[in-house]
């Protein structure tokens, strides 16, 4: 019998490779280069299973048409909302994703973000590296506390809650959250946090907002002009959720007007092009979407992969079916 064909979008780390090449007839992106359109619609057609990442985007129009000969998306990545699921589901298209594995490694790069936009660690490695570093002095890049100060989380996830732990139990900050769901407030208090009813709440009494919920519609431009207004005055906004949970042009305009303090970013609404009036500020800490990007977290993420793809192909369930 032959091996079923899959399509790797990019270069995976070559742990990974080797598996999936041993269990399938397995084409490999050399040139780890992002696939256009017109060349993830024919992979839908000319592949048993294609494995995506959040730089292939699968919107509803690839889709359409004659019979699809994928089965199964198998999806490198928690978040899914570069692919229209409802458009897999109508053509019996399985999708799966890897959750669990990267939540440490994106919490520890929040916290990055975090202490490097209060600390202004990215002005002043630039300013070093110029040759422009004049000696020590009172006043140079002065920064702003992060001990004790209050944190806000949206969506308390298993993420959110990796990010919570470290900011109190690591650095004694108070803790408050919003989430689509109620949480018991004894799971909260495991996390030194405590939920808040609306995100308005949360954003006039944090001095650091941190967002940890899904990408998509449902949160397309969650915050917005009126949210950031709402955010306490010399306040930061972090982001390693999605680039499409924050509106990028009302939040140059909430920097450029001083609404906001400051920013540490590492998604962006159009990945991989960002806004050239967001790249000139100097209190905006930009990371090019590197929260899971540690060799452990990479291998697991791809081994899940490997797991869901291997078990659909046995005629079993895919242990992180998602559609």
């Amino acid at each position: 019998m032959s091996k079923p064909r899959i399509l790797v979008t990019r270069r995976w780390p070559a742990a990974v490779e080797t598996v999936l090449s041993e269990r399938f007839d397995t084409t490999l992106n050399k040139d780890d280069t992002a696939l256009d359109a017109a060349q993830l619609r024919e992979a839908l057609h000319i592949y048993d299973a294609v494995l995506p990442t959040v730089s292939d985007k699968l919107p509803a129009a690839l889709f359409e048409g004659q019979t699809i000969r994928t089965k199964i998306l198998g999806n490198f990545g928690v978040g899914f909302n570069h692919i229209d699921i409802a458009a897999a589901r109508e053509k019996g298209v399985v999708v799966t994703n890897t959750p669990g594995v990267l939540t440490d490694c994106t919490a520890d790069l929040a916290m990055l973000l975090l202490l490097s936009a209060a600390r202004r660690s990215g002005e002043g490695e630039r300013e070093l590296r110029a040759g422009a570093w004049s000696g020590w002095r009172p006043t140079h890049l002065v920064g702003t506390k992060v001990t004790g100060k209050t944190v806000g989380i949206i969506g308390f996830g298993r993420i959110g809650r990796a990010f919570a732990q470290r900011c109190h139990f690591g650095f004694g900050m108070d803790v408050v959250f919003h989430n689509r769901s109620a949480i018991d407030p004894m799971e909260a208090a495991r996390y030194g946090a405590v939920q808040l009813q609306r995100i308005e709440d949360v954003l006039e009494i944090s001095d650091f907002v941190s967002l940890h919920c899904p990408g998509g519609a449902g949160n397309r431009h969650l915050m917005n002009a009126a949210r950031f207004a709402a955010m306490k005055p010399g306040a930061f906004l972090i982001n390693t959720a999605r680039g499409d949970v924050v509106d990028e042009a009302a939040l140059i305009s909430a920097l450029e007007q001083g609404k906001i303090r400051g920013a540490g970013l590492d998604v962006y609404e159009a990945e991989p092009n960002i806004p050239e009036r967001l790249r000139a500020m100097d209190n905006v800490v930009l990371l090019p979407h590197l929260g899971s990007a540690t060799e452990e977290t990479r291998t697991a993420m791809g081994m899940k992969v490997a797991d869901n793809v291997i078990a659909f192909f046995a005629g079993q369930a895919p242990p992180d079916r998602v559609a």
